[in-house]
């Protein structure tokens, strides 16, 4: 699922040897407009990075649509077919650990084309319909792939000039794909009297390659492992060895999870994700199940979420960025919940359709403004 933000929270005495993130200057987003202009590098790399979010919310937006017909075609629970989402946070919770040893290692587009590649295998094995415990190992690497490809882009992008509105481009492609992703996904399951809806993944399989071959040819100038450098004139003096690269990595994580803030920002983004996964994850089954909605119609509704969404990272990041983050973030939870109730009370299909394209509209902007 979307995406994390690495936080700098080294203090001014701690000094890592090689850093995970090629060092950017701190820009300021208030600069005029014309000062705003990234070169013609950084753009291909900001749409690079902007693919592979799209990428990442075919995958992500698809599974909703997808939940009623893999039930029904492996035969499982809704409890078993859960273990999808319980493979999308080990792996993200892995990729929070494991991220910081190989940015010890591989440079900046080594990176991204890691997470690029693990998402191709994925959709690889999912479209010949594995069975169900290779199925859910398939969203562990996509996953992961994601938690390397979303972390550095995003991190890459908040480094340029004028970053909020690039932050909101990347973000509002994830949301694109989440648009694109139930319409390919409700189309190819509802197909024929037996559905296939496991050929759905040949399409981001083919886009997923394309995102590899994006990546390598953007960020070619960090296509390549990084160099161990040799101890300082100050270690020989010492009689020190220099610290390893794990000991690098170890170290960062420390300092990170000394930081007060990254607490609040991962407690914050875990109630925010765990909110949005609900509200487009498990829509479909909802409306089936407990509305009576037909499954091949249904199957769009998270298309609604989407587009919402989609259309509040792109109108709502700049009035928040004017008006400040924390009393405009306040007053789209406010309007987020009010919908979420209306979406369980109101027994209309056509209402909670409204309900839910709306909740993604003010829940939006969460990711490109606190990223």
């Amino acid at each position: 699922m979307a995406t994390v933000t690495q936080t700098d929270t080294r203090s001014e005495n701690f000094e890592l040897r090689s850093s995970p993130i090629p060092t950017r200057e701190v820009v300021d987003d208030t600069e005029p407009p014309h000062s705003s202009k990234p070169s013609t590098a950084e753009l291909l790399k900001i749409l690079s990075a902007g693919f592979s979010f799209f990428v990442a919310g075919v995958n992500d937006g698809s599974i909703g649509a997808l939940v009623p017909h893999i039930i029904r075609d492996y035969n499982v629970t809704t409890a078993i077919v859960s273990s999808v989402y319980g493979a999308n946070f080990m792996d993200w919770f892995f990729g929070a650990f494991s991220n910081t040893h190989l940015c010890q290692v591989l440079e900046l587009g080594s990176m991204l084309t890691l997470g690029a590649v693990l998402q191709v295998i994925a959709h690889a094995l999912r479209s010949w319909k594995p069975p169900f415990p290779l199925f859910t190992i398939t969203f562990w690497l996509a996953s992961l792939g994601q938690a390397y490809q979303d972390t550095h882009g995003n991190t890459y992008v908040s480094g340029v000039k004028g970053s909020h509105r690039w932050l909101a481009f990347i973000h509002a492609m994830y949301m694109a794909g989440c648009l694109v992703g139930p319409f390919v996904a409700t189309g190819v399951a509802s197909a024929g009297s037996t559905s296939r809806w496991y050929l759905f993944y040949t399409f981001p399989l083919g886009i997923g390659v394309l995102n590899v071959a994006f990546v390598v040819y953007a960020f070619w100038d960090s296509m390549r492992l990084k160099r161990k450098q040799p101890p300082t004139e100050r270690t020989l003096e010492a009689d020190e060895l220099p610290a390893s690269r794990n000991d690098d990595a170890i170290s960062l994580v420390k300092e990170t999870l000394k930081n007060k803030n990254v607490w609040l920002i991962s407690l914050f983004f875990f109630f925010f994700l765990g909110a949005t996964l609900t509200a487009s994850g498990w829509v479909v089954e909802y409306l089936v199940e407990v509305r009576n909605g037909d499954i091949n119609q249904m199957g769009f509704v998270p298309a609604g979420f989407s587009g919402g969404s989609l259309l509040g990272r792109l109108f709502l990041a700049e009035p928040t960025h004017r008006f400040g983050v924390r009393p405009m973030i306040f007053a789209f939870t406010i309007f987020s919940i009010g919908l979420q109730v209306l979406f369980w009370l109101v027994p209309n299909i056509i209402a909670a359709s409204i309900a839910i394209s709306l909740l993604g509209f003010f829940m939006g902007p969460y990711f490109a403004t606190v990223s």
